[in-house]
Formats: structure tokens, sequence, C-alpha cells
């Protein structure tokens, strides 16, 4: 599912170059849900991004289900990010002037799918992840954290990702509510085979999923 090889990315500033990730490769299966474990600062979020599309690395390559990101033009990227991965953040980045179910609906509108297939499928999504059916028409400000966190979990399941990211998903997040969201990604895995890559400080997220990658000093090693 996802091949990540000799990924190297660095920054050059007034002090030099600066490599926060350096000559990493592993692997991802179709289906498993993979936690990626580091401090603060290791370069979590920035392998993110790269597996993302949403940036590129300095050397090295990437695949998802055989595609190479680095060798995709601008546009082919987008497209590809938008149809064959989902994104799941701390902060859960949902529109405020728009319903849970319009929220959810977005990916597909914005790859063309028509409105009512758009909201049909926002709907059962919505309930696959445990919001009722009641909550549909509530905007992101009169929801829990944690159910605009499930919102912001239907909306990176909607258009069937090959993959979903998923940036340390709990952070904002009671014990309870950190509890309710891996049993989510658990359902979304066992019912969808979905695939999950997560970036966590949190114990108990990362113990839950099938196995952890660990990033420091630029490279990852599995324990």
């Amino acid at each position: 599912m996802v091949q990540v090889r000799n990924l190297t990315k660095a920054f050059t500033d007034d002090t030099g170059r600066f490599e926060v990730l350096r000559d990493l490769s592993f692997t991802i299966n179709k289906g498993e849900m993979v936690a990626l474990v580091g401090a603060s600062g290791a370069g979590k979020t920035t392998l993110l991004q790269i597996v993302g599309a949403l940036d590129l690395p300095t050397s090295g390559s990437v695949e998802i289900t055989g595609k190479s990101l680095t060798a995709m033009k601008p546009d082919e990227r987008a497209l590809f990010r938008n149809t064959a991965i989902g994104f799941v953040f701390q902060f859960h980045h949902l529109l405020p002037d728009f319903t849970a179910l319009e929220n959810v609906m977005m990916p597909g509108l914005i790859a063309g799918r028509g409105p009512n297939v758009c909201e049909d499928e926002g709907r059962r999504i919505l309930e696959l992840v445990g919001i009722a059916r009641r909550f549909h028409s509530h905007y992101p400000a009169e929801l829990s954290g944690g159910e605009r966190q499930r919102v912001a979990l239907a909306r990176a399941l909607f258009n069937k990702p090959a993959l979903i990211l998923a940036d340390e998903p709990t952070g904002n997040l009671d014990n309870h509510n950190g509890g309710m969201l891996l049993n989510l990604f658990k359902k979304a895995n066992e019912e969808l085979s979905q695939t999950f890559l997560v970036a966590t400080h949190n114990s108990d997220l990362a113990g839950g999923l099938h196995r952890a990658l660990y990033l420091s000093d630029g490279q990852v090693h599995e324990r």
C-alpha cells in the first residue's frame, strides 16, 4: 500500500542545511493501522505531509497503491490527494459555516460527484462513526469536541481513500473521547479494510494499533 524509500527532507536557513528526515524507509500493508511515534520536533508532521502529497521530499520516493507521488505533476498530486488520501488532524478543521453533513460531503462535491449521491453517502458514513441523524444538521460550534472529531473522521472516509493520515487526532480529546476515536479507527479498519498511519503521543492510541514506527534522529525504527 505505502512504500517509502530512502526519503530525506532537508531545510536550509542562515545556519546552514538541516535534515529533518534522513534516508528513511518503511512500508505499510493494505489494512494495517500503524502508529508513528516520536518526540515533538522529530519530524512526524513533516513525514505525514510528504506521504499525504502535501509536500515533496528533498530526495527519495513515496509510492501509494503503486503510484509514485514524487513523479506526479502538481495537479496530478492534488487530484490523487483528494481522492486517495484522507486526513484527520488534531484540530478538526471543519468549515464553521457548513453543517456536519455538508462538511462530510465536501470531498465528494470537490471530486464532482452529484449532491444527492454525496448526501446519501454522507449520512451513511456519519451514522457509521456514531453521529445520530438528529446531529447531521448541526454546525461544528453546536457539537462537542468528540463529535467534531467523529465528523472529521467521516469526512476523511468519504472518498473511500487508500490511506488515512491522522496527526495527533486525540490531542484535544479527553481519555474517554480518545478511546472512542480509537474504537472508530478499529471499526473503519474492520468494516472497510481502511489503512491508517497515525502520528501520536498517546500511548493508549499507539498501543491499540497494529504496530508502531518510532521516529528519531531523522529515521524510523520498529521495536
